[in-house]
């Protein structure tokens, strides 16, 4: 019955944070600015910079490193492969109501953790694969959308020495876009939230004791797949003349998590952040009409 209790309390949690979620997300859609119009604008920009990210280990780590690393910056305005400041994806298909997408997305390395003493380094991985866009609400300019996210990614651990599979992770959630956020032109806003689900081997990668590993105080521990917690996003950005500046917040939990009793979760609750600024230093002759 406490179990139950607690299935229930989760669902209760979920279901008030989406509430929560959806009525600030209608509010902000309905703000901004005016309906705007497609322009000619270049096929791509490129420029670099630099990002600093204060990232945790992994979710569930109480320890943080900050990265310091050079970043590209490009942007891409094709039928097929679309790129911008959030994001960059090929494109399968379009509807007025739906989309469905390649998405990517990259992990470092995790190195000197207390938790994980005397255990295997973990190596840095990268996720690959489909995601399901369907747009809730999108206004004429595409400067607002709402859309529910369905995306499904095979991760893989990345070394100089070999490549492999780690598993699955399934992330659906729900997010908001503004370009031209509030007014203000060049600026643009993001809000994502929802939950995370992994199967066995992603959660074993970052969570499994083998018994080879266990001491007296970090017991043998099986990690099984299932719920993995819940996170949210807010990232922000602005675009003036050739310069960007960007930055995000980022906030996990893995309360309720198949993995949540693993010696290696130090923390139920994570927060990351970065910024970035990047110069365009070029762009293409060839104008495309696309939104801004």
């Amino acid at each position: 019955m406490r179990g139950l209790g607690r299935i229930r309390k989760i669902i209760d949690d979920v279901r008030s944070a989406a509430l929560k979620f959806v009525g600030a997300a209608l509010l902000a859609f309905c703000l901004g600015a005016a309906p705007g119009r497609a322009e000619q604008l270049p096929l791509w920009e490129a420029g670099a910079g630099v990002t600093v990210l204060h990232l945790s280990h992994y979710r569930g780590s109480n320890q943080y490193q900050t990265w310091v690393l050079p970043i590209p910056y490009l942007i891409y305005r094709g039928d097929f492969l679309d790129a911008d400041e959030r994001r960059m994806r090929g494109l399968f298909f379009r509807t007025d109501r739906s989309e469905l997408d390649v998405s990517v997305f990259a992990a470092p390395p995790v190195r000197n953790n207390d938790a994980r003493r005397g255990m295997p380094d973990l190596d840095a991985t990268f996720e690959i694969g489909p995601t399901l866009n369907v747009f809730l609400l999108r206004s004429d300019d595409r400067k607002k959308s709402l859309e529910l996210r369905f995306p499904a990614r095979a991760v893989v651990a990345v070394s100089s020495s070999h490549i492999h599979q780690v598993g699955w992770i399934f992330q659906p959630n729900l997010n908001l876009d503004l370009y031209d956020a509030f007014g203000f032109r060049g600026w643009t806003l993001g809000l994502l939230a929802g939950p995370v689900y992994a199967d066995r081997g992603y959660n074993r990668y970052f969570y499994e004791v083998d018994p080879a590993f266990a001491t007296p105080e970090r017991p043998a521990f099986s990690a099984g797949g299932g719920f993995g917690g819940m996170q949210a996003i807010a990232a922000v950005g602005m675009r003036s003349g050739r310069l960007w500046i960007g930055g995000f917040a980022k906030w996990d939990s893995v309360h309720g998590a198949a993995f949540e009793d693993s010696p290696l979760v130090k923390s139920t609750h994570n927060f990351s952040s970065g910024i970035a600024a990047a110069w365009v230093f070029g762009e293409s002759s060839t104008k495309v009409e696309a939104f801004h």
